[in-house]
C-alpha cells in the first residue's frame, strides 16, 4: 500500500483470506478475499479476478463442511444456514469457472468441476455433483493427474450410492482402488476396500463383503491405525 502496488495489495490480501480461512476465521477471510477480488477487476486482471472467485468459493465451503460437522447428518439433510453457505460457494465456484473457461485454463477448470461437485453433493444434489465430477474425470485423464482421477471416482462413487446405483457405484471404488494402489497410497485403498465393502452388503454379495472388510482390517491393522 505504501509504494501504491494494487496487484501487491491485491495478492497479500488474497494469502491473508486463505490463511484466515485455515484458522477458522471464515467471515474476516471473506472479508480478504474480497479486496483480493476488488482490486483484481480495478486492474483489470482477469486471472487474479478468477482466483478470488475460486478462493472464496473455498472459504464459503470450508465454512459450511465446519458447520456441517457440527450435525453430523446424511448429504442433503443441513440446516438452512449451512445450504446457504454451502449454495454461496457453489455460485463462486460456478463464477470462477465460466471466468478460467474464458481464459483457457483447463487445469483451474478441473479443479472448479471438482470443488462443485463436492457442494453439490454436500447439498444432496446427487444427480449435478455426478455430471460435475465426470467433468473434473475427464480433465484430470487429460492431464494425467492420477491423484485427481482417484478421487473423481472416489466421489463419483459416493454420490451414486445416494441414487440407490450399487452397482455402478462399485465399479467407480473398484477404479478408486486400482488407482490407489498404483499410487501405493495404503490409506487410500484401505478407505477403497472399506467403500466395496459396504457397497457389495448393499448388493447382497456378503462374500465378497468379508474379502474387502478383512483386506481394509489388515491394511488398518498394517498403519497402525486404531
Amino acid at each position: 500500500r505504501t509504494i501504491g502496488d494494487r496487484i501487491g495489495e491485491a495478492k497479500a490480501s488474497g494469502n491473508l483470506g486463505n490463511t484466515l480461512k485455515i484458522l477458522g476465521q471464515f467471515d474476516e477471510a471473506v472479508v480478504c478475499c474480497q479486496r483480493h477480488l476488488d482490486i483484481s477487476r480495478e486492474q483489470g486482471d482477469k486471472v487474479g479476478e478468477a482466483r478470488a472467485l475460486y478462493n472464496i468459493g473455498n472459504v464459503y465451503h470450508a465454512k459450511g463442511k465446519h458447520l456441517s460437522w457440527n450435525n453430523a447428518q446424511d448429504p442433503g439433510y443441513l440446516p438452512q444456514e449451512v445450504k446457504d453457505t454451502l449454495q454461496k460457494a457453489s455460485e463462486y465456484y460456478e463464477r470462477n469457472l465460466s471466468l478460467v473457461k474464458e481464459l483457457g485454463d483447463r487445469a483451474a477448470q478441473g479443479r472448479a468441476y471438482g470443488n462443485l461437485g463436492n457442494t453439490q453433493y454436500l447439498l444432496g444434489n446427487f444427480s449435478e455433483a455426478i455430471a460435475f465430477h465426470k467433468e473434473r474425470l475427464a480433465i484430470a485423464k487429460e492431464f494425467g493427474d492420477k491423484a485427481a482421477e482417484r478421487r473423481a471416482y472416489s466421489n463419483l462413487g459416493n454420490a451414486h450410492i445416494f441414487l440407490g446405483r450399487f452397482d455402478i457405484s462399485a465399479e467407480y471404488y473398484k477404479k478408486t482402488l486400482q488407482l490407489s494402489r498404483q499410487l501405493k497410497d495404503q490409506a487410500v485403498e484401505a478407505q477403497a476396500c472399506y467403500s466395496l465393502g459396504n457397497t457389495c452388503t448393499l448388493l447382497q454379495d456378503y462374500e465378497r463383503a468379508i474379502e474387502y472388510h478383512l483386506r481394509h482390517l489388515v491394511i488398518a491393522q498394517e498403519l497402525g491405525d486404531r
